[in-house]
């Protein structure tokens, strides 16, 4: 898994890129599907398209819905197009026709004629991004493939590289040319690890926390298992492809403070990244980060930050905070505990987005937390949610390479169905699933050798609705008469346990078929636990701020925690990769299967 993707859409930092798209509709990713994020908001501006308009250009061509064609791609426009694109300088283009799920003949000609006429650009289309109807969605995933494309074909090109200096001679199973779903593989990764810790006994019902440098990624696990969806928006942009069902937000360790539009103060999306990094860093960033904020406030030791390999510059961080605060009448202590509060804020409001707002009530959740950054926040974070359990691993910043160890390997399969008639009849929906699993089957084949099982969705929908819902149908017998029925109870269930309610009297329309091919890994083992021994003494003090003041706390070496033991909190627990800062009446005990579990006040 990567972030390279997700940091770029994040960042707006992807490449340069421009959209071929049918004659009259290059203003689909920009109208996008006609409804508002804030709905009651009269001033929200309409959010700004990948593609800018003047790059969205139009071809003569046009297919049918059924992909009869209308009107036959016009070579003059396309060469027009092309001519634009040469002066341009363009980085990818995405190919966008109507219609295109149904037969691609226009779209594979047009980026044939493109990859011929631009060498060295990169091209997608959306009907081998996303074979399926609606066009927002089909158009701005393949923007956002085109977008993240060049970035993610130059990382992997290094990694390649990499691989290679050290004697690795096999193949690199190549992403660029579905970059769009990368965008959330690097945070797949702890949701998979969240799912093994659940197993080994954290709990059935945990939600995953994970605060890198410049993203918050959050999930949820409900009864052991995690949650697939697809129609993600990744920083404002529309991608369809199914995954797992991941919130991300643009507030990490990197995230910088600075004072908004309006005059107040602001954390991220903008990350000060890598390099220069925050100002604490001393690689020339003078802007305040979220690490800075925790620098100056206490929770990080400067003289211990990764094991002592990385000495921070407290004075750095410090004049960062002097000139935030002069812009807001603040002095830099002021400065620093705001950045760390507001970003605990957004992150609280990452986790009600993945919650609250689907009816799930956080407080019957544990918090894992992991990544870097999390053990900073995650006690405050759970306080403004009503939370009593927080998990932090001992291995907390590599918890999603962990996990990526546990993770199966998966090949989606969708194929549009759309008929007027409903649900097709048993024999033509058993030819729908067996042609999905024959080339599925076949695809995976290639490259696994090992158990392999199937797995059966479906997008449905009532006659008269406009969105579809996706329909688990591992359950369904597919044998015997009566199939598309039992197809139709399906869809009836879950309409009812989504909304309360089903409209069995009512048509039911098959959308997309769905087939996941599925290559099992063996198990990997679980990390060593801690055995019961002598309980580790603080191995000194830090003075920190905390919201009530100054407070000087003891400071716990996280190795060296027996199984069992506990700390009362206000106190610090640091490992070389992540530290957990413990608030007033937090009480952590160190589980010997590996992770800290924190317990807050019943008030909090």
């Amino acid at each position: 898994g990567t972030t390279v993707a997700t940091n770029a859409l994040l960042e707006r930092k992807g490449a340069k890129i421009a959209m071929l798209t049918t004659e009259g509709h290059r203003d689909v990713i920009e109208m996008r599907e006609g409804l508002k994020p804030e709905r009651y908001n009269m001033r929200l501006p309409a959010a700004p398209a990948l593609v800018p308009r003047r790059l969205r250009l139009s071809v003569r061509e046009r297919l049918r819905p059924d992909g009869r064609v209308e009107v036959p791609l016009d070579q003059a426009s396309l060469d027009a197009a092309i001519a634009t694109l040469r002066a341009e300088k363009v980085e990818a283009v995405a190919v966008c026709f109507l219609h295109s799920w149904r037969d691609a003949r226009h779209e594979n000609a047009a980026a044939e004629a493109l990859r011929s006429a631009l060498p060295g650009v990169f091209v997608t289309t959306s009907a081998e991004v996303l074979p399926q109807i609606k066009e927002f969605e089909r158009f701005s995933t393949a923007a956002v493939n085109a977008y993240v494309g060049p970035i993610v074909s130059r990382y992997l090109a290094r990694l390649r590289g990499r691989l290679e200096q050290a004697g690795y001679g096999g193949p690199v199973l190549e992403a660029a040319r579905l970059a769009a779903g990368t965008a959330l593989s690097g945070p797949a990764g702890g949701v998979a690890a969240g799912v093994a810790l659940a197993e080994r006994g954290l709990g059935q019902d945990l939600i995953t926390f994970d605060v890198g440098g410049t993203s918050t990624d959050i999930a949820l696990i409900q009864e052991g298992d995690a949650a697939l969806g697809r129609g993600r928006d990744v920083a404002g942009e529309r991608i369809a492809l199914e995954s797992l069902d991941i919130v991300t937000l643009g507030a990490g360790g990197g995230s910088i403070g600075h004072v908004g539009a309006g005059g107040t103060l602001q954390v991220g999306p903008r990350s000060a990244g890598a390099v220069p990094g925050p100002a604490a860093y001393g690689q020339g960033g003078t802007e305040p980060a979220v690490t800075d904020a925790n620098l100056v406030l206490g929770y990080l030791d400067a003289a211990n930050f990764l094991g002592g390999k990385r000495k921070l510059d407290m004075a750095a961080a410090e004049r960062a905070f002097v000139n935030l605060g002069a812009k807001l009448g603040l002095d830099a202590m002021a400065a620093a505990a705001g950045v760390h509060r507001l970003a605990n804020i957004r992150m609280a409001d990452g986790i009600r987005v993945a919650t609250v707002r689907r009816g799930v009530d956080p407080r019957d959740f544990c918090l894992l937390s992991f990544g870097g950054a999390a053990g900073l926040h995650a006690s405050a974070v759970a306080r403004e949610l009503g939370m009593r359990r927080v998990a932090v691993p001992f291995f907390a910043a590599g918890l999603s390479a962990w996990g990526m160890l546990h993770t199966d390997l998966r090949y989606e399969m969708a194929r549009s169905e759309l008929n007027t008639g409903g649900v097709p009849d048993d024999a033509s929906l058993r030819g729908i699933w067996a042609a999905l699993e024959e080339e599925g089957r076949a695809r995976v084949a290639s490259w696994f050798g090992g158990a392999v099982e199937t797995r059966r969705a479906a997008d449905m929908r009532y006659g008269e609705q406009v969105f579809d819902i996706a329909v688990p149908l591992d359950q369904v017998a597919w044998e015997g008469a009566g199939l598309a029925d039992r197809l139709r109870d399906a869809f009836h269930a879950r309409h009812e346990a989504l909304f309360t309610y089903a409209l069995r009297q009512e048509e039911v329309v098959l959308v997309n078929a769905r087939l996941a091919v599925i290559g099992r890994l063996p198990p990997m083992p679980a990390p060593a636990g801690k055995g019961a021994g002598t309980k580790a003494a603080p191995r000194g003090t830090r003075r920190i701020v905390l919201e009530a003041g100054p407070a000087e706390v003891p400071v716990y070496d996280f190795a060296a925690l027996g199984a069992d033991q506990t700390v009362a909190g206000p106190a610090i627990v640091e490992s070389d990769t992540t530290t957990v800062l413990l608030l007033p009446g937090d009480t952590a005990r160190m589980d010997g299967r590996g992770w800290l579990e924190i317990t807050l006040p019943a008030e909090a």
